[in-house]
């Protein structure tokens, strides 16, 4: 085992409750500490007892935390099996499931449980954590989670952490970056991770605060720093973004490589509503011209644009590529992009400009929401992103 924290080191010392929830900043350590207690704790318990470890799905577990478990405690100690979804902790069987839905509680029921371990408590529904708790029933049980924040009115936050009626049996710890008093961390690392996050972001993932989602989306978008003239490159590596509606706004972006860095070198937008509605076909018009005589390597395009990515298809010219369009991730690793300034803008997307300058958090939400308005440009760099992998951390932590 690698030499640990001061908060590292006093979380393992301090004597935990029926419920231990660790909660606080990306890399702070949280996740690596909470598996050398979580192992401790069933190597403790009886033979016979029988434990759980739980992700949002069980290929986020192996990533997270099991292969972690076996280098911390070796294979011989750990072994897990997916296709059967149990493992061997220290001799004791441990089961393995996913939490992606309100469905997923009915898996658990009628077990008998020693312990669970729960990764990223926050994506759980809570009737999985509650039928969870109601099962861990043998003396002595105990629940190990972590978590990075979210909305204060997230159940975990109200339900848990706030809840005075269970104060009883929590031990609450919070974690930040600034824990990590070894150096585990490379320092380029932490400077990356702090200047990559900006607003909801920065407070959530760098400061590790329970907050909510506020104003503008992208407030690191600046013209001066973001938009160039449009001056012929010569890039290396064609792609398209597009969002597709009716009539909703299209939107479709041609974006270049050059020198490592993306520009959106020029855009189409039509506005059905305003403008008239258009079919398919005047819409693949739309798209040959944005493309004019380039190669292009691919058409990233949101999913559920069915009737536009079957023609693109039939018409045997252009290779489409299905969108990552998972809205919070994207947004965030979009903010990052813009931070890191590996997508620019030539001052010809104009549309795209005026989306950036007003699109906004629905402050009415309970949950982290776009305003549905003014976000179709917003969604395709989101779709271009994230399917690009293109905002990545650049340095790896040994903490998490």
């Amino acid at each position: 085992m690698k030499p640990i924290s001061s908060k590292q080191e006093e979380f393992l010392r301090t004597e935990h409750g029926r419920i231990n929830l660790l909660s606080g900043s990306v890399r702070s350590g949280k996740t690596y500490i909470s598996l050398i207690a979580w192992a401790l704790f069933v190597g403790s318990m009886p033979a016979n007892n029988e434990f759980i470890m739980v992700g949002k799905t069980v290929t986020a577990l192996k990533r997270n935390c099991l292969n972690l478990l076996v280098d911390l405690i070796g294979s011989n100690n750990f072994k897990f099996n997916l296709s059967q979804k149990s493992a061997s902790l220290f001799g004791r069987r441990v089961w393995l499931e996913g939490a992606n839905d309100e469905r997923s509680e009915s898996k658990i029921r009628g077990m008998t449980l020693a312990g669970a371990y729960c990764d990223e408590l926050t994506l759980f529904p809570q009737g999985f954590y509650m039928m969870l708790l109601s099962r861990l029933s043998v003396r002595g049980a105990q629940l190990y989670a972590t978590t990075n924040p979210d909305v204060p009115t997230h159940w975990v936050k109200a339900e848990i952490i706030d809840n005075e009626k269970i104060q009883y049996q929590l031990d609450y710890w919070h974690f930040t970056l600034d824990d990590d008093d070894i150096g585990f961390n490379d320092p380029q690392y932490i400077i990356d991770l702090k200047v990559s996050n900006t607003g909801v972001f920065y407070d959530r993932y760098i400061l590790g605060k329970w907050v909510k989602a506020e104003g503008l989306i992208y407030p690191m978008f600046d013209r001066r720093l973001h938009v160039v003239p449009t001056i012929p490159h010569p890039y290396e590596q064609y792609q398209i973004s597009c969002d597709y509606g009716t009539l909703n706004p299209l939107s479709m972006g041609l974006w270049g490589l050059h020198q490592g860095i993306w520009y959106r070198v020029k855009e189409f937008y039509h506005d059905g509503r305003k403008d008239g509605q258009k079919t398919d076909d005047e819409y693949y018009t739309d798209l040959e011209k944005l493309v004019g005589n380039l190669k292009i390597k691919c058409i990233v395009i949101d999913p559920s644009a069915a009737s536009f990515i079957t023609l693109i298809r039939r018409r045997g010219k252009f290779t489409v590529r299905q969108a990552d369009n998972a809205v919070l991730d994207g947004i965030r690793n979009t903010a990052t992009a813009l931070k890191q300034g590996i997508i620019k803008f030539n001052d010809c997307c104009e549309a795209t400009f005026k989306e950036f300058e007003v699109y906004g958090w629905d402050e009415k939400a309970l949950e982290d929401t776009p305003v549905k308005e003014n976000d179709h440009a917003m969604d395709e760099i989101r779709y271009f992103v994230m399917t690009n992998k293109l905002a990545v951390p650049r340095r790896k932590s040994l903490l998490d």
